[in-house]
């Protein structure tokens, strides 16, 4: 069927005296509209407004063709109409503006025409770290800590804010980004010229930006490379997505909670291999969750591998915007929109997916996950059999005043689960029930309640409950991700000098979405994911081991056992807690207050439209891949493996957000150049500078590095010499050998969050091309953001059975000119013994664009030369 503009009809209506109109798309495309799902309904809209022509044509008759079997090749534009960034991915991608400034101005243009088109919210809510905890003043202290500590990098952005049009940076203490997109930049439905309604639709530099989902808006996550292309003008290109149907039945029991259903929802979509697809969820079970629940639930598309978590707009979703204090006629053109253009929830529906996976809600339990991968899901009351499958014995002769597997941090954390008011009141009501009872949180634990949002603590403060959180450890400490992130601070001393002896295997217990190894802290590697209430629970358990279905959470001082049974909250008192805090004027009224901080508002910054580079600073240098001259990667070439991973090799492996460790090479580097050993910040503060960001590559004590396992942390084997050396050093020799360098990887290569610096590091390091059996979609776009070809090795091919060990090279046939969507690449392992063996991988490359950027060498140089030579895309 050929689609047209003088086919496509429209609706116009009224409200309050108010002319609109909005595409009619029902009555334009007819029943094969229904069978879409609502996301490729959305879709199909933006490709109605945003491209002309045979284009347009071409990629409507392609989203109807994708009916015939739940899966296309196709693909289409997308054009996102904002953009969202947190501080630790826009100072990097700033910089690269400033950069890419500098190099415009020096090839004779005026640096001041390069300029986001697209508006540009920046979050500052990722540095936030836990240092005080547990007094009133914890959150004060905390926020004046991180003023401090990051002024420079600070200045900058209020540089960038100034400098560059369409930038808008929110101050520390305004929230987590997603929480702040929810309650205050949200509009699920614009309103432009003439009356003429169309979706709020977004992407955001953090994987987490699904969490949008939960209230009907389409966004989701990429990484900042991606989205300095679309803050420039190009579309992203996307392949028309498979879409997993995930039904829902029933409701949830009495006492479990939202958290309880997006662990469930984790493990059973990553059991089926999801992977960059798009989650819709649709069934009669969606109308018994309230939006802050479909919220938890759409926060962790990343940990369950898709793209999106959707869920539909309907009632609960307008009674959402009224609870924030959005105004009643925005809420009614919503809905009139919603119905108007069929995308409303209809219950009873049961579109075209390309496969469905069924939940009955009635049968999700309480659960925790872990302790090393958000997907492992257990009882809670199995935390004991868990720890007791790692076998951990304590030395003989260390001191035993602890618990084997104590609970060293605790934290109400992330945006995931202090976004939904109720699980906060659900927090609250826990405590208080604790502090009613005489308990207290054992010495030893490290406790946090870091809300995503100001407002929590009027809801919070009205239904009487800071004060009981306050009295079992609970302060809040800050409005950020905070442990979440890594900014958890530093241990208790008495938990680090027991671990240091050996005594101890300590345990974080946190409300956030990751637990991977090291991310929460350095020195962790077990880690509990759980929701509020569970994590006071397991505080004042203080023993990780503890079954909490079965034991008692404490025995008083008159020995009486108090059961978690005996603390947990009614979901009527949850329902009352919440009548009596939440007022909608809290939402907006918190937020400015918290964007007045007269600290922030007095930072100096400069005025000029480039950025006065300081060559001493050890936070902002200007990067080297910020160019006009830098090259395309791609070719053949015979190449040294720089590293050999095994499967699951996260983010926080390839470029650590945590904070540095003192007696790290990265370290050394820096007190050389003057900082203090021992207040050298997290890493994620450094990503405005190159050096320390490629020496931090690969930096992680639990990384393997299967060419020289038993290596020291962040080092690899140079095949030239066979020395032993830091991973950064060995890939200099290379360089100035004029070697190349390729990287192979196992499975799921790159999950986790969103960070740009894990490919920019790479790119640094000289790496042309990453093989590995699977990438995650977020990292992959990464790679190709910065010129690195990634290559999917074939079925049944890992780096263990390929056995690649120093000596041996990899030679790699993908010349510019024939590379394309997913062809086959010739590879071949040669051997230093003199053997060959050849394979053919397969490139992860989904679309034109990224088949232009790769020959290009990366967005950088594309954008540069599109500004210099303004050019249209292939």
């Amino acid at each position: 069927m050929e689609y047209t503009n003088a086919r496509l009809r429209h609706a116009r209506f009224t409200l309050d005296g108010a002319a609109y109109t909005c595409p009619d798309l029902p009555a334009t495309f007819g029943a094969d509209y229904f069978r879409l799902p609502v996301v490729l309904r959305l879709l199909l809209e933006n490709v109605l407004r945003n491209v002309q022509g045979d284009e347009r044509d071409a990629a409507v008759a392609a989203l109807f063709g994708w009916l015939a079997h739940g899966t296309s090749d196709a693909e289409i534009a997308f054009q996102p109409g904002r953009v969202l960034m947190h501080d630790t991915t826009s100072t990097p991608a700033l910089v690269d503006i400033a950069a890419m400034r500098d190099a415009l101005a020096e090839a004779g243009m005026d640096p001041a025409v390069l300029n986001p088109v697209l508006p540009v919210d920046v979050s500052v809510d990722h540095s936030l770290a836990v240092e005080a905890y547990a007094r009133p003043d914890a959150a004060t202290r905390n926020l004046d800590l991180e003023l401090r500590r990051n002024a420079e990098r600070y200045r900058f952005l209020r540089w960038a804010s100034k400098a560059l049009s369409n930038v808008r940076i929110h101050p520390p203490g305004t929230g987590i980004m997603h929480t702040i997109n929810l309650e205050q930049l949200a509009t699920v439905v614009c309103q432009g010229d003439g009356g003429a309604l169309y979706p709020d639709m977004m992407i955001g530099t953090d994987s987490h930006t699904p969490m949008i989902n939960g209230i009907g808006m389409l966004g989701w996550g990429v990484g900042g490379l991606e989205a300095q292309t679309v803050m420039f003008g190009m579309p992203t290109l996307l392949r028309i997505p498979d879409v997993i149907g995930v039904r829902l039945t029933g409701a949830l029991a009495a006492g479990v909670t939202a958290t309880d259903l997006a662990l469930t929802v984790t493990q059973r979509l990553r059991a089926i291999g999801v992977s960059g697809e798009f989650v819709e969820f649709f069934g009669p079970g969606v109308g018994t969750l309230s939006a802050g629940s479909r919220c938890v639930v759409a926060n962790m598309a990343p940990e369950y591998g898709a793209t999106t978590g959707y869920f539909p707009i309907d009632g609960e979703t307008l009674a959402y915007l009224r609870q924030t204090g959005r105004a009643q006629a925005d809420i009614a053109r919503i809905a009139a929109y919603a119905e108007r253009t069929g995308i409303a929830l209809d219950p009873d529906a049961a579109p075209r997916y390309t496969r469905v996976v069924e939940i009955a809600l009635d049968r999700v339990q309480m659960h925790v996950a872990g302790p090393k991968r958000p997907q492992d899901l257990h009882p809670y009351g199995q935390t004991r059999a868990i720890l007791a499958a790692l076998d951990f014995t304590p030395a003989p002769a260390a001191r035993r005043d602890l618990p084997r597997y104590p609970v060293a941090l605790a934290a109400i954390t992330s945006c995931t689960n202090t976004t939904d008011p109720r699980l906060l009141m659900a927090a609250g009501l826990l405590a208080r029930k604790a502090r009613q009872a005489g308990l207290r949180v054992p010495s030893w634990v490290k406790t946090s309640l870091g809300p995503g949002s100001p407002a929590a603590a009027d809801y919070l403060a009205r239904a009487g409950l800071l004060e009981d959180l306050a009295a079992v450890g609970f302060d809040i400490v800050g409005y950020g991700c905070t442990t979440c992130i890594g900014n958890s601070g530093p241990l208790p001393d008495r938990v680090r000098d027991a671990m240091q002896a050996g005594a101890v295997h300590p345990v974080a217990a946190l409300s956030g979405n990751r637990n991977f190894t090291g991310r929460i802290h350095p020195d962790l590697d077990l880690g509990f994911l759980m929701s509020p209430p569970l994590v006071i629970a397991f505080a004042l358990a203080g023993d990780a081991e503890r079954d909490l279905s079965q034991e008692p959470v404490q025995v008083t001082a008159d020995g009486r056992p108090v059961h978690l049974r005996d603390l947990w909250p009614d979901d009527a008192d949850i329902d009352a807690a919440l009548a009596r805090g939440l007022r909608p004027a809290d939402f907006r009224a918190a937020f400015k207050i918290a964007s007045a901080n007269p600290a922030w508002q007095a930072l100096q910054s400069p005025d000029t439209p480039r950025f006065p580079w300081d060559p001493a600073s050890t936070a902002l240098r200007r990067p080297p891949f910020a160019s006009t001259s830098a090259g395309s990667q791609l070719g053949r070439y015979t190449a040294h493996p720089l590293l050999v991973l095994g499967d699951d090799v996260t983010t926080d492996h390839l470029s650590p957000a945590s904070a540095i460790p003192p007696d790290s090479l990265i370290a050394d580097f820096l007190v050389a150049r003057g900082d203090d050993r021992h207040d050298l910040n997290v890493f994620a503060s450094r990503r405005g500078n190159w050096e320390v960001m490629m020496r931090a590559a690969f930096y992680s004590k639990s990384l393997t590095n299967l060419l020289c396992p038993d290596a020291p942390v962040g080092h690899t084997r140079h095949a030239g010499s066979g020395r032993v050396e830091p991973i950064w050093e060995a890939a200099e020799h290379y360089r100035r050998e004029q070697q190349s360098v390729v990287l192979l990887a196992g499975a799921r290569f790159g999950t986790g969050s969103s960070r740009d610096w894990a490919a920019k590091g790479q790119r640094l390091l000289g790496i042309r091309a990453v093989l590995a059996v699977s990438f995650e979609r977020i990292h992959r776009s990464n790679l190709i953001g910065m010129g690195i070809l990634p290559l999917r090795l074939p079925e049944g091919v890992t780096p263990a059975t390929l056995c690649v060990q120093s000596g041996d090279r990899i030679e790699i046939d993908a010349p510019a000119d024939t590379l394309a969507p997913r062809i086959a690449v010739p590879v071949r392992i040669l051997r230093a013994d003199g053997r060959v063996d050849a394979l053919h991988a397969t490139a992860a490359v989904e679309t034109r664009l990224d088949v232009r950027l790769l020959r290009m060498g990366g967005v950088i140089p594309a954008i540069l030369a599109d500004t210099l030579r303004p050019s249209s895309l292939p």
